[in-house]
């Protein structure tokens, strides 16, 4: 089959791959049909994530690349002995988050954390990933959603892992409610997920905040109230102009920079949330002189990918539309092009970049 498969820092290749395999009884493979590319997968390009190939040549004492990819969906090809949920020829949608159901943390909810090999967020990052033909889903009874025939299939991929990580990090960590002010620093497709998802919990006003004019302009259709752009003003003094030198109720780090975090830990007012979903590659300088004294709460955290089925349900019910950030669209076999094109996706005015099978 044909796979994108990342080799180290700077280098990943279009290139032929055995098809996978059931390793386990608890295995699905599913024949994909859409999938989309996510920043994370970016940053495992740009060397973000040098552990990949480390805990490779640990294991197997070797490295043949890793295939990228946690989102998407599909039909299901074939299933381990121990499956009791799926059959050949059911449509899918594939979690980002394996979870054995078994273990401590799964105990708690906390499949981010599954403390099974198989388990966690390993899909494109610990094994072979979703951007291919089909990929091996460990867990399938627990790790796969159905795919209604009415449901758009570009929300569809949104609900692998963009919209519930919006929701929960984002959103039910930052414990946004009903006439609050919020803000989300990052327009990027998560940032995005949570305007939206934040809308749920009817927030008063939602301030986003980015550098890109043309995903602001797309955050105001997508529900935010007020837009500001961070490289033509300065976004800290703008925010406290208009909340009266309150500062607000959550803000939401959806980008992973130290810049973007300073702006959320000088702009949440007393007692209020910071809720931390970018994904860091550096150090911050985290201000506890100035913060201490605020009653805040800052939380982090990797999607548990628990709120799935729930959101599923209110993409159904037309409650959400994520399809809306679906701008572009590629054929399987022109992989590379929707890389490039996601990879300088303000040049080309890209959300989430879409590839159909």
């Amino acid at each position: 089959m044909k796979a994108m498969v990342y080799y180290g820092k700077g280098d990943i290749r279009f290139e032929e791959r055995p098809n996978p395999t059931i390793l386990e009884p608890t295995d699905a493979i599913i024949r994909l049909t859409k999938v989309t590319i996510c920043g994370t997968d970016l940053g495992i390009w740009h060397g973000k994530n040098p552990e990949i190939e480390q805990a490779a040549r640990e294991k197997t004492g070797q490295w043949n690349g890793r295939i990228l990819g946690h989102e998407g969906v599909g039909v299901v090809e074939e299933v381990g002995l121990a499956v009791r949920r799926w059959k050949k020829g059911d449509k899918v949608i594939i979690s980002c988050v394996s979870r054995c159901g078994k273990c401590e943390n799964c105990q708690k909810q906390l499949y981010a954390h599954c403390q099974d090999k198989d388990g966690s967020w390993i899909m494109g990052y610990m094994i072979d990933g979703t951007h291919a033909e089909y990929v091996r889903t460990p867990f399938a009874d627990n790790s796969l959603y159905p795919l209604p025939d009415g449901l758009d299939t570009d929300a569809a991929v949104l609900l692998s892992d963009a919209l519930p990580t919006a929701h929960e990090i984002g959103v039910q960590y930052g414990d946004v409610k009903p006439g609050q002010t919020i803000a989300v620093i990052g327009a990027g497709p998560v940032g995005m997920g949570a305007v939206l998802t934040a809308q749920l919990y009817s927030p008063a006003e939602i301030i986003v905040i980015d550098l890109d004019d043309n995903r602001l302009a797309m955050a105001k259709e997508m529900g935010a109230t007020q837009t500001i752009n961070s490289g033509k003003v300065d976004a800290v003094a703008e925010v406290m102009r208009l909340t009266a030198g309150r500062g607000v109720d959550c803000a939401m780090e959806c980008v992973g920079y130290p810049a973007t975090w300073d702006v959320c830990q000088r702009i949440v007012k007393e007692g209020g949330h910071l809720a931390n979903v970018g994904v860091h590659g550096q150090s911050v300088n985290f201000e506890i002189e100035k913060l201490w004294i605020k009653n805040l709460t800052i939380t982090t955290g990797l999607v548990n990918a628990n709120t799935t089925d729930m959101l599923l349900k209110a993409c159904c019910a037309h409650k959400l539309q994520p399809g809306k950030l679906a701008t572009h669209h590629f054929q399987f076999s022109q992989m590379e092009d929707a890389y490039k094109v996601f990879k300088h996706a303000a040049e080309h005015k890209a959300m989430k970049v879409i590839i159909e099978y």
